[in-house]
């Protein structure tokens, strides 16, 4: 008489249930924290290169979210060998999301492509992540039969923990501790050890020879190249930055906030072209940065000039120009970065072009969001400068909305003037009067002006007043002589040639950041 097949509790002893179940669910907790990590990595790295978080999340998202779906269904043959599966698809996840920061900064670097392959790797990694679930289900069951949905509370438990997890570590603990690269490799080499740990502890039984011996030797193999690729990031990291400039790279950073480069290269003006890159934007030139600073500064020093905010500026060269006024008795620079403050301060470079301003006894530096640090200050200045990076993300979007200028006016003293750096009225002219557009609906006229900055093009900024009218700008000789300007100057810089004239723009405001699509739109051929 032939004799009962075995159910699927007598092939797990019941010694071994529990014990099993739990390192069950904890793999479904490491391998839900690599799967959002990987998720995390992607839509940073965008907003690095590319710019706009939203874009690139909406992106990553709603692709991984739909792979995802795609993955599940996929599945349904392989619960056949859910083992075996479980642990290909970890191993594969390791290879893919543990290079898809890699692979795509090298896209970028090398090629003219990054949407493409973003997508591609975003969906495969969703394809994978989706699978798992299914096939960790069918695992479940055959280490002890429960109903249906205990068994899915319990995997959905373990999979929302794990993902806050995963949430929280990568901005908190792989970001600032191994930087997007080596941080993903990490994550890889997890994902990989966690479900080929899993399958050989627990489910070594289901496995066939010729399976174990292969998953073995795919492992090994992994784990050899995710190594070599960890020890070779640095090297791998300074050649893609290089391509992406110009000139050689004396300096460069990934912060918690962005990505900082300083170039250096002979000037064909004489002398030496030092310059900063944040997330490739170009911040300034040291050949002809007086030109845009001097602007930015001294239209609205003429008057009572005793307590000065500088928001933005973090390489304090504004904060040099303030400091050229003998009766200023305060400077508050606030600019999120404490790395960007810190190198103006200590970076021989830097600090030698500011005059070692962030050292002088009258300045202090406040490392907060500006638009935070506004909100929770009363105290009211005499002058405000906002000298912002531009508008092409979503963080910055908010420093060139209604509320924020608003915010920024109204802590002007009663005879106080603030100016706005507003983009080029050549190559951006919605964006910059849309800047303008903004201060006005905050209740306050603009006089805006241009100067010529060849580093940057035609540039532009608008001069309020704490009344609300249209302030005059003028020059207070004491902190000259300048070198680009002059008080006749000054004043031809408020004309605006024709085909530059004044545009009725809609204001940008934290509901419906407008400006954000048009810096977009307007410098996407520059």
């Amino acid at each position: 008489m032939r004799a009962p097949a075995a159910t699927d509790e007598q092939r797990t002893p019941p010694r071994r249930i529990r014990p099993a179940r739990a390192g069950l669910l904890a793999t479904v907790f490491v391998v839900a924290a690599c799967g959002l990590v990987y998720e995390l990595a992607l839509i940073t790295l965008g907003a690095y290169l590319i710019g706009n978080t939203a874009t690139q999340a909406s992106i990553v998202l709603s692709v991984m979210v739909f792979a995802m779906g795609l993955g599940a269904l996929a599945a349904k043959p392989l619960q056949k060998r859910p083992a075996l599966a479980f642990a290909a698809i970890e191993l594969a996840l390791a290879v893919l999301g543990g290079f898809s920061v890699l692979v795509l900064y090298a896209a970028f670097a090398w090629t003219a492509l990054y949407n493409l392959p973003l997508i591609a790797i975003a969906f495969a990694i969703g394809l994978l992540v989706g699978a798992e679930i299914p096939l960790l289900m069918e695992l479940l069951q055959r280490i002890r039969r429960q109903a249906a949905g205990s068994a899915v509370a319990d995997l959905n438990a373990a999979d929302y923990l794990g993902g806050l997890v995963g949430g929280l570590a990568f901005p908190f603990l792989l970001l600032p501790l191994f930087g997007q690269i080596r941080g993903a490799l990490l994550v890889g080499a997890v994902n990989a050890v966690a479900g080929v740990v899993l399958v050989f502890l627990v489910f070594r039984g289901d496995l066939p020879k010729a399976g174990r011996q292969l998953l073995a030797l795919g492992a090994a193999a992994i784990a050899i190249v995710l190594a070599a690729a960890f020890a070779y990031t640095d090297r791998f990291e300074v050649a893609a930055r290089q391509a992406l400039y110009a000139d050689p790279i004396i300096y460069s950073e990934d912060t918690q906030y962005q990505q900082i480069v300083m170039t250096e290269s002979a000037s064909p003006f004489g002398g030496e072209d030092f310059r900063l890159y944040l997330n490739g934007d170009l911040q300034f030139s040291s050949v002809d940065e007086y030109r845009y600073h001097e602007a930015l500064v001294h239209p609205v020093m003429d008057g009572p000039r005793a307590d000065v905010l500088v928001l933005g500026g973090g390489d304090a060269l504004a904060v040099r120009e303030v400091l050229r006024y003998r009766d200023v008795e305060s400077v508050t620079l606030v600019d999120l970065d404490p790395t960007v403050t810190e190198l103006a301060r200590d970076f021989d470079r830097l600090a030698e072009l500011n005059g070692g301003a962030l050292s002088d006894p009258r300045v202090e530096v406040v490392n907060r969001d500006a638009f935070t640090w506004l909100r929770d200050r009363s105290e009211a200045y005499d002058v405000i400068v906002v000298d912002m990076p531009d508008p092409d993300a979503t963080e910055t979007a908010k420093l060139y909305s209604v509320e924020f200028y608003a915010m920024a006016a109204g802590r002007l003293n009663g005879s106080g003037r603030m100016v706005v750096q507003g983009g080029s009225p050549y190559f951006a002219p919605k964006t910059y009067w849309t800047v303008g557009a903004s201060i006005e609906e905050a209740g306050y006229g603009t006089t805006p002006y241009q100067v010529s900055v060849p580093s940057f093009g035609d540039w532009g900024f608008h001069a309020v007043h704490a009344s609300g009218e249209a302030p005059e700008v003028s020059l207070d000789t004491e902190a000259g002589p300048f070198e680009s300007l002059t008080p006749e100057l000054l004043e031809s810089a408020q004309v605006f040639p024709p085909d530059r004239a004044r545009l009725e723009m809609e204001p940008s405001t934290l509901m419906h950041p407008v400006i954000l699509d048009r810096v977009q739109s307007e410098w996407r051929h520059y």
